[in-house]
Formats: structure tokens, sequence, C-alpha cells
């Protein structure tokens, strides 16, 4: 008769909530806590947070209190924070997200050493913005990688990726979703061969790589001249934030949705005078003319008011045919 191996002794270093789905598995499944038992948390410290600028604990955070863990929140992962992982007798760090590099030495401190967890298929979209830049690049499919850390910007060996679609409609909200999900069947189908030395990992190919900085508020910005696909996919891509906006006079109307008009609602560009026209709208969205193909903008928001789908917020904030939309 065989013994059960005891559960990985796990600390975890995040800061997103898109880690919230996994650490319900490892705490709370049927299956997650006979792999892996959560020692610690590390993740950032509390910042101001909306317009009140109240010092808020992030949602890592919440968690891991709500069930008693211990919490660690180093500003540098200094000696101190080094010696504190030690404390923790980890035989595997965890990272999803977190918002700090790791020294070489905080990275081979437990037993089998850090894992990350990427939200692209790598080697494509290496950095800071891979789920909105996937969007907004126009790709169907994405996906986590689970990989090892290394000094080079996510160039460490993969062992294995879980894939999810990207539906024409998927803004990056929708698509971070799937992928939080998506961390659950990739640690199931790993972690118990990770725990018996069966993980396997292989490099990357290097040459093949693209990468994807921090986004900033300008990225938002539109430019009408550009085709029509290539604007819906950025509209997408870039919500929830930094989101992409237009200027209507005075007013910067915020987008949350959109794509590319049916040809059959092209013949109402006859009477454009260029691309930033508004066309008028059909049932779904705003229809304004690009440099190629019209652009159906599908949920609008005004300053201070709440994202709508396009014909609500027109029944009360009227973009007129003949409207050039500006920045």
């Amino acid at each position: 008769m065989t013994t059960a191996a005891a559960p990985l002794r796990l600390v975890f270093l995040g800061s997103d909530p898109i880690a919230l789905p996994l650490l319900n598995w490892l705490w709370e499944s049927t299956e997650g806590p006979a792999v892996a038992q959560i020692v610690g948390v590390f993740t950032q410290p509390d910042r101001p947070v909306g317009r009140g600028q109240k010092i808020t604990a992030n949602a890592i955070k919440q968690w891991a209190l709500a069930r008693g863990l211990p919490v660690y929140q180093p500003e540098t992962l200094d000696t101190f924070a080094l010696d504190t992982l030690a404390s923790l007798r980890a035989d595997l760090s965890l990272v999803m997200a977190y918002g700090h590099i790791l020294r070489d030495e905080f990275i081979a401190a437990p037993r089998l050493g850090t894992l990350n967890l990427h939200a692209s298929i790598l080697p494509a979209y290496r950095g800071a913005s891979p789920i909105q830049m996937a969007v907004a690049n126009g790709e169907t499919e994405t996906g986590l990688s689970l990989m090892r850390i290394v000094r080079e910007l996510d160039a460490g060996a993969v062992a294995d990726v879980e894939r999810v679609p990207i539906a024409p409609l998927d803004t990056a909200l929708e698509v971070e979703a799937k992928l939080a999900a998506a961390c659950v069947p990739l640690l199931a189908r790993n972690l118990p061969k990770l725990a018996r030395g069966e993980l396997v990992f292989h490099e990357q190919d290097h040459a093949r790589a693209t990468f994807c900085r921090r986004l900033e508020k300008s990225d938002g910005v539109l430019d009408f001249t550009r085709p029509a696909a290539e604007l819906a996919a950025r509209i997408n891509g870039l919500f929830p934030w930094p989101a992409c906006s237009f200027q209507v006079g005075e007013k910067s109307i915020k987008c949350g949705l959109a794509d590319v008009a049916p040809s059959a609602v092209a013949s109402v560009a006859a009477h454009a005078t260029g691309p930033g026209t508004v066309l008028g709208a059909d049932a779904e969205g705003l229809l304004i003319s690009t440099g190629e193909g019209i652009l159906r903008v599908r949920r609008l928001q005004r300053p201070g008011g709440q994202m709508l789908p396009a014909a609500d917020f027109l029944r009360g904030n009227p973009i007129l045919a003949g409207t050039v939309c500006g920045q």
C-alpha cells in the first residue's frame, strides 16, 4: 500500500484579482488542497484607490486575511523579505501578476524553485500588457503559460500552456476572466507532476518573441484614418483601461465595445466627408467612417456617466449624423 505524498508547501506571490480562481481552487476544492498547501502570501503594499484615494488592501490580501493566512507586503524584496520567505519552508513559490522583479536568491529559495503564470502563449506577448495587446491586435486565441522565472523578461522555460479562445466581441475584461479560470486546469495537470519530479520544461524559441509594454492613458487615442477592424480590436483590447475615447465638441466619449459594421450598412457612407464622420446609428451601435470600413461602437460613456449600450446612450446623448469625431 502506497502512502499519498504530502501536499507541497506553496507560497503565492500576486497582487491582482486574476489569481483568485486559482487560490480558491488551492484552498477549497476537492483536488487542490491535496496537491498544495498555501503557507503564505506576498502581495503589494496597500495603495490609494479611486477618486477619494483611500488606502485600500488589494483583493489578494483580502482573500488571504479572510482565511487566516500570513500576508507579507514588502516595498522591496530585500534581505528581510528573503528571510521571511525562508522561514515559511516552502517547497514552491508560485507567481502571478505580483508587480515586483524577483532577485535570483528569492527565486531559488524554495526547494522546487519559483514558477510563474504568464497570460500569453509564450514567446508571444512577453511583458506587462499581454491580455490587452492580444485582443487589440485581433488575435483569436491566447493562453496561460506555466514557466520558470529567469532574469530576462518572461524568457524562462515553459512546462505547459492552457489555451483560451478570444471571441469577436470579447474585451480584455472577458479574456482576463477566461484566463483566470484557465489557471485551474493548468495547475491541476502540472502541480502533481512537479511534486513527483516529472514536470518537463522546454526552452522558448527566443527568435519568435514579441513584447508588450505597460499601457498609458495616451494609448486610448483613436486615429480614424486607420481601418475599422483595427480600431474595433483596439477599443476592445484597451477596455476597461486605459480605454479608447474620441471628442465630440468639448466632450470626451469613452468606448467600451466595438466591431465592424456589416457590408450592408456600408451604403450609408456615401455622404461621409472623411474618416471620423458619424454616419448615424443602427440597432447595435454608433456608426463612424474610417480609413477602411465602418466602425460600429456598441457601448459608450459620457464624462461622469455610466458605460451604456449605444442605443441607451444615444437616447440621452444624441450624436448627429455628420458630426466629425476628433481628439
